[in-house]
């Protein structure tokens, strides 16, 4: 389901299940993380359901101001017998580690950004832009996420908001994995549940 005009980057709480058939296959990602094949394969038959709290507070740890910060909260919930994971982001750009049974070891960083703040051109691609969107902080469309693997070597960057697809306003990360000089590129689209 499209997602609501009410529904911006401002606030994404709610819950929002990836949608296969708009979404690129994310195996050759997970390949490039080193997850393993029978991972892969149960990740590509899985339904993947984020349910997101967004809210405004003090920065977590290792942040040290006492200003609200942005936070967002995630849980991943998976069918096929996956075990779901969580994600506590931050949104002030301070590096925090986080540890999960997919990704293993990781450190990452979070915060608004606007396009023109993206250095990428695949993850600048076929955003939404607009008053209607700009509703972040100092007018921002975007929320930019950068983790690097502590285990394996590779880092994922992923720019995060809304794009029409099939005629449709739609909830939309570009991801791009890199490890080495090796790059995968997708496009994860979501419907909103509630």
């Amino acid at each position: 389901m499209a997602a609501p005009s009410s529904i911006t980057i401002a606030d994404l709480s709610g819950k929002w299940i990836m949608n296969k058939t708009l979404s690129d296959s994310p195996e050759p990602a997970l390949a490039l993380q080193g997850i393993g094949w029978v991972v892969r394969k149960a990740v590509g038959i899985a339904t993947v359901t984020l349910d997101i709290k967004q809210y405004s507070a003090p920065p977590s740890p290792p942040g040290t101001g006492t200003e609200p910060v942005t936070h967002l909260d995630i849980d991943q919930i998976a069918t096929a017998g996956l075990k779901g994971t969580s994600e506590k982001r931050c949104l002030d750009m301070e590096f925090r580690e986080h540890s999960d049974w997919i990704f293993g070891t990781v450190r990452g960083q979070s915060t608004f950004m606007s396009i023109d703040e993206v250095e990428d051109d695949f993850l600048k691609e076929n955003w939404l832009e607009g008053e209607a969107e700009a509703t972040g902080p100092d007018g921002k469309s975007h929320i930019y996420s950068h983790v690097e693997s502590i285990d394996n070597g590779w880092t994922a960057t992923q720019v995060w908001g809304f794009q029409t697809i099939n005629g449709e306003r739609r909830y939309a990360r570009n991801v791009l994995i890199k490890k080495g000089d090796k790059r995968v590129e997708i496009r994860l689209v979501y419907d909103w549940i509630a």
